[in-house]
């Protein structure tokens, strides 16, 4: 092993606005203290209840991806487990995000975008 995943940093033009997005969805601690990075208006963190760590980077010129266009790529994205697909998708586009692609539900996954554009999966478990 070459190093250990400290966190997966998603650029955005609102930090704390995506942080409290991802923690409506998967619970956990927004800007908790932590020794490996300070918060400020520029980044935020999430501490997942899992131990993952999410962080949010300001990027001034973010340009969000344009699903599922090759020319605005989806740069990453997210898969989160859930164990009903439509109770999970009401509360996500309660929480904010956009249906992107609804999948097929025999194969258990749906697209979503976040608040700022990103795309992430929900996944039947």
């Amino acid at each position: 092993m070459i190093a250990e995943l400290q966190c997966v940093v998603l650029d955005c033009p609102e930090p704390r606005v995506l942080a409290a997005f991802y923690r409506t969805l998967l619970g956990g601690d927004v800007d908790r203290s932590d020794r490996r990075w300070s918060v400020d208006e520029t980044w935020s963190t999430l501490h997942t209840p899992a131990g993952t760590v999410l962080a949010f980077q300001y990027a001034a010129d973010h340009r969000p991806p344009a699903w599922p266009d090759p020319a605005r790529p989806q740069q990453f994205h997210l898969d989160l487990g859930v164990p009903d697909l439509d109770r999970a998708e009401e509360q996500v586009l309660a929480a904010g995000a956009t249906l992107l692609e609804r999948g097929d539900d025999r194969r258990g996954w749906r697209v979503y975008a976040d608040p700022a554009g990103h795309p992430f999966c929900l996944v039947r478990d």
